[in-house]
């Protein structure tokens, strides 16, 4: 497929994105509009559109990719996507009903009120960390697949790419941005969904399969193995490693991110925010089931025609875009844009809404619909625009793994903080943490992971995976207990003072 023609389809794409940005935010485009989109979003738009923000190019090329990995990755993944189900489920259970019944605009909020000042801006920066980092990992993998099928063709350097990607993501959100966000998101995963059907019906007729024997050839191709029970000391894909990992990463990067949660606080209540997640996390299992599918079909079409690829995130893109032919190409395109300007574009907004509200305090303002306080959200929005762009220059300079395993690695050492300011903030209400020393227990937890990750093998023969968020929030919260004390016994000393 010749990289004009998918120049002009990307141009096409973005034209559609910004249209829609103009009808959703022409009557209004204030910051209760861009935070929670006023609360009036519908739960069916949400959960659909929240697939695309969860799944991203990541899940769409990488996941794939590995499955025929020498690596031996096969179907494990889906251990890892059962934990993630259970995640979802504890998140509309547990967390959902806590955010609703204190009417926040940033989650954060609930650890000023539980912790105290520096645990809340502890928490907040932990966010904006993780959220840039991931953030930049997404949107890295879909700049690669463009730089290299098309941008390389007119001479255009990396960092170009990078800077129009972005520059695009921000002219459809500044304006409307949750309220835009929820119908672009929910266009985008229709695209991505199809995409991944299509996907599997190309590839077949590539292969001469119809679809009972390509059933069957997954089955026994070998690349089928869903559930690993091999030694648990060193194996990473043992099944209680994966599902574990699997369930709190899902409760750290969406329960306790701002991204996912800020669009089912968009919602008119409690009741429709359950609905939303219970519905997407149905979808979400059986989609992830149908990548795992393409995976194999796409390994033993490299397999039969020879092909060979320097990274498994090139094997996706490279059989789709030189191998099947055009309709296939449009197709593979379509997804990979949708599923990772899906995740690009929320995130921009939550990054912007976190900061307006944690940092500069728009929720503890007079009129956060001013002038003001809109022209500030406006320049906070550039800013991590600005920000994003700089991070994926940087791993793009540094980075030599697949993009999934990146990704779920940084995830094990940022979000396993927040996992224990909001455990310890939940089960331990009786206990008053020293505040100031919050931000330094936040910082230790990750430095004794990441030694444990890198020595746990030659000194206890057990190799860490997903499950390292479990231990990180664990010793952040065995941190604050240790460091804290009865709230009776604090106010005793208040009153002495």
């Amino acid at each position: 497929m010749s990289p004009g023609l998918l120049l002009t389809f990307i141009i096409g794409y973005f034209l559609v994105l910004l249209v829609i940005s103009w009808l959703t935010s022409r009557n209004s485009s204030d910051n209760d509009t861009f935070f929670v989109a006023n609360r009036n979003s519908k739960w069916y738009l949400v959960a659909f559109g929240m697939i695309g923000t969860a799944l991203s190019g990541v899940t769409f090329i990488s996941v794939p990719g590995k499955v025929g990995a020498p690596s031996g990755d096969q179907f494990a993944y889906f251990q890892f996507v059962l934990g993630n189900a259970a995640g979802f489920i504890i998140i509309a259970t547990v967390l959902l009903p806590l955010y609703y019944r204190m009417k926040l605009t940033s989650i954060y909020s609930y650890i000023e009120h539980a912790l105290g000042t520096w645990s809340y801006k502890t928490a907040a920066g932990i966010f904006l960390i993780s959220r840039v980092i991931g953030s930049a990992f997404r949107l890295y993998l879909v700049v690669i697949v463009l730089q290299k099928f098309i941008f390389d063709s007119y001479g255009l350097p990396f960092a170009v790419t990078v800077m129009i990607c972005l520059l695009l993501i921000w002219a459809y959100t500044y304006k409307g941005g949750l309220k835009t966000i929820i119908i672009t998101d929910s266009l985008q995963t229709l695209f991505l969904v199809s995409s991944v059907f299509l996907s599997l019906f190309f590839i077949c007729r590539a292969m001469n399969f119809n679809l009972v024997e390509a059933v069957n050839v997954i089955g026994s191709s070998g690349y089928s193995k869903i559930f690993f029970f091999d030694d648990f000391m060193t194996s990473r894909f043992h099944i209680s490693k994966e599902f574990i990992g699997g369930m709190f990463i899902t409760i750290g990067m969406t329960g306790l991110d701002q991204d996912l949660m800020q669009k089912n606080l968009s919602l008119k209540n409690i009741r429709e925010a359950q609905k939303n997640m219970f519905s997407f996390t149905g979808v979400f299992v059986v989609i992830n089931i149908f990548f795992l599918c393409v995976g194999a079909l796409l390994a033993m079409y490299a397999a039969r025609n020879g092909i060979n690829v320097a990274k498994t995130d090139y094997l996706y893109p490279t059989i789709a875009l030189q191998y099947l032919g055009i309709v296939p190409a449009i197709v593979f395109m379509l997804g990979l844009t949708a599923a990772t300007f899906a995740t690009t574009d929320s995130a921009l907004t939550a990054l912007t809404t976190s900061f307006c509200v944690d940092f500069l305090n728009f929720n503890k303002g007079k009129d956060v619909n001013s002038k003001k306080m809109v022209n500030i959200r406006h320049w906070v929005h550039i800013g991590f625009s600005g920000l994003l762009f700089l991070t994926i220059l940087i791993f793009n300079s540094i980075n030599n793994d697949a993009v999934v395993s990146a990704i779920f690695k940084v995830a094990s050492y940022t979000y396993g903080p927040l996992l224990g300011l909001y455990s310890f903030g939940l089960f331990m209400s009786g206990r008053q943490v020293r505040d100031k020393l919050v931000p330094f227990i936040c910082l230790v937890s990750p430095a004794v992971c990441f030694w444990l990750s890198t020595n746990s093998a030659a000194l206890f023969g057990y190799t860490f995976d997903n499950e390292l968020i479990l231990v990180n929030g664990i010793i952040t919260f065995i941190g604050l207990l240790v460091t804290s004390e009865t709230k009776a016994k604090n106010s005793k000393k208040l009153a002495t003072v």
